[in-house]
């Protein structure tokens, strides 16, 4: 009957459509490390998110996951190693880690058979999208960075130093990294990576500036005016170092733009990708 036919239709396009938004988490192991990764979507285009310090897929990356195009998009939140649900290994930073990270994250796509592929890089996962596209450009699609940065400079390291301390940070801020991590490993990472960071400046102040001329990729760097922890001079640094790049400034926008005011970012970014 027409009753029985039409429920069968909608039953159908629910089904589909919980496919279609569906988050899957699994773990792969790449490089010697267990990786935990999410994914949903079903589209062509293959999207890496990559978190900032001490963020994983499940911290950083909520309403990604749930509101980017899933029938254009095939979307991968991934935890770095020593991060979210990437542990063991406990979280260390040797002086290559980033590259050590962009290498992994390469990797990871790699063994989910994701040929080619584009990155959404926030905060230090900027800063490793950023060296990947450089280091593999054949690989990468297009790129989109915010709160990223491609050196260290003095201004910066008393910015880091005032988020050393994580009983400082705000409890809304705080509470999802403890109920991650616990308190210990949360307050013990923080610190070690304000030392990781710190040691760029001890040196040159460069992590990846040498790198920026070798991204070929189109690329959009997104900055918020209101970021505390990264200075307007570093999106205009890499705005005018990688050939073709586009600057978009949210005014109002702070270092956790994405989140903040996710609908335009997804707006934003849908359209970037999704330009031929």
């Amino acid at each position: 009957s027409d009753t029985f036919l039409c429920s069968r239709i909608v039953y159908c396009a629910v089904k589909y459509l919980m496919y279609l938004t569906s988050v899957t988490s699994a773990k792969i192991q790449v490089n010697g490390v267990h990786l935990h990764y999410q994914q949903t979507g079903q589209g062509d285009h293959a999207v890496l998110l990559l978190p900032g310090m001490l963020g994983c897929s499940q911290t950083d990356f909520g309403p990604q996951l749930k509101s980017l195009n899933k029938q254009l998009f095939t979307i991968i939140a991934w935890d770095p190693r020593g991060y979210g649900r990437s542990i063991p290994p406990p979280r260390d930073f040797p002086p290559d880690f980033f590259e050590r990270d962009a290498k992994d994250a390469v990797d990871l796509m790699q063994a989910l058979t994701f040929k080619k592929f584009s990155m959404l890089g926030w905060s230090d996962g900027g800063i490793t999208a950023l060296i990947a596209a450089a280091k593999y450009p054949s690989l990468i699609h297009k790129l989109v960075v915010w709160g990223a940065n491609s050196s260290v400079t003095k201004e910066d390291i008393k910015l880091y130093n005032a988020i050393r301390d994580v009983s400082k940070w705000s409890e809304k801020v705080r509470k999802p990294m403890e109920e991650m991590y616990g308190h210990e490993y949360f307050a013990r990472t923080c610190e070690a990576w304000v030392d990781g960071i710190s040691q760029f400046a001890e040196k040159s102040g460069n992590i990846c500036e040498h790198l920026l001329p070798y991204i070929v990729c189109p690329t959009l760097i997104i900055h918020g005016g209101k970021d505390p922890l990264v200075p307007q001079f570093h999106p205009e640094y890499l705005h005018k170092s990688i050939q073709g790049a586009r600057l978009l400034v949210i005014p109002e926008g702070k270092h956790n733009l994405h989140l903040r005011f996710a609908e335009e970012f997804n707006t934003e970014v849908e359209k970037f990708l999704a330009e031929a």
